[in-house]
This record gives structure tokens, C-alpha cells and sequence, in this order.
């Protein structure tokens, strides 16, 4: 018996032709590699339908073309041979090709005092085009951290005082007495409130990038707001972690503004927009504020 042709309905002519901005897959569970180890990631894969009267894309063209993202470390460079695989397998009818990956950076980060170290989750999403020849890549980063409310400090500064007025009113001060009262919940009568917070980062990198800088900028973005959260510790590290939040208090504007100085300098990076996200422990609402630089509103 002669082997039948398998019918393509997708090279069939649209029954109505109208051009598609795109068209492909979303949550393709594959591994990427970053810093030679293997990483599973969620792709979502696509390119524009340009030919209105073609039916449909060859989206197994595109499964196929991911291939390359398993074989070696994750640059620009390589997103950009996967977007020209995308395009080169629709010659006719496709002129723009997206990329969008999703994963959870893992990075061991060092206790602030002791020599205690922990892993540490960075939600990251990487997302590539080549559109009409232009190719771009864009980072989304979620960086956790810590807030402490500068008017919850202040007040509860102001109740510290009044309780110290309290207790030695018209009584002479001993070093040893003021010392003890300094220690102990009678005289810390109050305590400023804190909060987990994070920073989502959208970032857009210059062209000529030859890596992605993921773990340079996380580190920017930690050091300007100094209170990263922690993984594992001691004692000693948590009350310097304690002392950090003292010494950056912060509200959301703050931490905004913080982020945006820090990234204008970050090398890579030519855009941004930033939403930072305070969570608060006082309300049962957040505190949010956004800035961006070079961002098209």
C-alpha cells in the first residue's frame, strides 16, 4: 500500500487574511543553562504572522529551535541565534520573533556576620525579540528585602524618651542605671515596624552585552537598599541584620528612588522601569511606588 501524504492544514490559505502580531507557545518546560549549570525554565516561543492569507505558523519549528538554549551558557548572543532559527524556519511569513523565558535564579548568599551561608530565590524572567533586524533583550528581576518605617521609628523613639523622663525624673543619673533601663523592656517600651518587602526590576540591556549580568545587578540593587533578606544565620548576624534596617530606614519612596540612582550606574543597562512593593505590617495594605528611566510610558 502507498504511503499516504500527511495533510498540513496550516499551509492552507486563511479563510479570513489578517496579519497576527503574534503567534506561538506559552510554559515550554525545558533547561537553560547559566553559569554552566542546567536550569528548568518555562519558554514562551512566538513569532509574527505577517503573511495574512497563510492559516497558521509551524509552531513544532519553533519547539525544535529551542534546542539550543540546553547546549550552552545563556548570553544575548545565543538568544539571538534562537530568535533567527525562528525566523529562518518561516522565511515568507514571519518578520519579528519573541523569546520570554521564566526561571528561579538559586544563589548562595553569605551571612552578614558568621560564616553561615543559604540559597536564596530570585524570580527571573529574560525576554529577547528581533524585530525588523533590531534585537533586544530585557530583564524582569524580583529582589527581596527588608523595610523599616521611618515614622514608626521616630515615634517610637518619641515614646522611649517619655518613658525615660518617666523613670528618672528628678532623680540623678547613674551610668549603671541608664545602662540596665537601655536593656530591658522597661525602658525599649516601643519598637518601629518592619516589613517584607521586594523591588521588581524591569531592566533593558545594551545590545552589545556579551553575558546577562544577572548576579551583578541583584548585587547593585541589594547594596543600595542594605537590607537584603537573609538565609541562614546566628545570632550576631541578625542583630547586624537588626542594625542595617536601624541605619536604612526607608519608605517605599525612598527605596524608589534608592534603586533608580543605583541603576542609572549599573554597566548593561539603558532602560528601566521599577515598581518597588512594602507590604505592610501596620496596614492591610502595601505601600508601592514606581520610577523608570529612558522608559517609554
Amino acid at each position: 500500500m502507498n504511503a499516504l501524504t500527511l495533510p498540513d492544514i496550516a499551509a492552507q490559505a486563511s479563510r479570513q487574511a489578517l496579519p497576527l502580531e503574534w503567534v506561538g507557545m506559552c510554559g515550554i518546560a525545558l533547561p537553560v543553562v547559566i553559569d554552566s549549570q542546567r536550569v528548568a525554565a518555562k519558554a514562551d516561543a512566538g513569532v509574527s504572522l505577517d503573511d495574512g492569507e497563510a492559516r497558521g505558523i509551524h509552531m513544532s519549528r519553533l519547539y525544535l529551535a529551542l534546542e539550543l538554549l540546553e547546549q550552552e551558557n545563556l548570553t544575548p548572543a545565543l538568544l539571538r541565534q534562537v530568535l533567527r532559527r525562528f525566523l529562518d524556519s518561516h522565511q515568507g511569513l514571519a518578520h519579528s520573533a519573541y523569546l520570554r523565558i521564566h526561571l528561579d535564579l538559586l544563589l548562595k548568599r553569605p551571612a552578614l556576620v558568621s560564616p553561615l551561608a543559604g540559597w536564596k530565590s530570585y524570580p527571573l524572567c529574560i525576554e529577547a525579540r528581533l524585530k525588523n533586524a533590531m534585537f533586544h533583550v530585557e530583564l524582569k528581576i524580583d529582589v527581596p528585602y527588608s523595610s523599616t518605617c521611618p515614622c514608626s521609628a521616630a515615634l517610637s523613639r518619641q515614646l522611649i524618651q517619655q518613658q525615660f523622663v518617666d523613670d528618672f525624673a528628678n532623680q540623678p543619673l547613674q551610668h549603671a542605671d541608664v545602662l540596665a533601663w537601655l536593656g530591658s523592656t522597661q525602658g525599649i517600651v516601643a519598637t518601629p515596624h518592619s516589613q517584607r518587602s521586594h523591588a521588581e526590576l524591569r531592566l533593558r540591556l545594551d545590545d552589545f552585552l556579551d553575558e546577562l549580568p544577572l548576579i551583578a545587578l541583584i548585587n547593585d540593587a541589594e547594596n543600595a537598599l542594605g537590607t537584603a533578606v537573609q538565609t541562614a544565620v546566628k545570632r550576631a548576624d541578625e542583630q547586624a541584620f537588626a542594625l542595617a534596617n536601624g541605619q536604612n530606614l526607608m519608605f517605599c519612596e525612598d527605596a524608589a528612588r534608592r534603586l533608580n540612582l543605583a541603576l542609572r550606574r549599573s554597566p548593561g543597562v539603558n532602560a528601566f522601569h521599577l515598581r518597588v512593593v512594602h507590604a505592610e505590617s501596620l496596614h492591610a495594605h502595601d505601600a508601592v511606588a514606581e520610577s523608570r528611566w529612558n522608559w517609554e510610558a
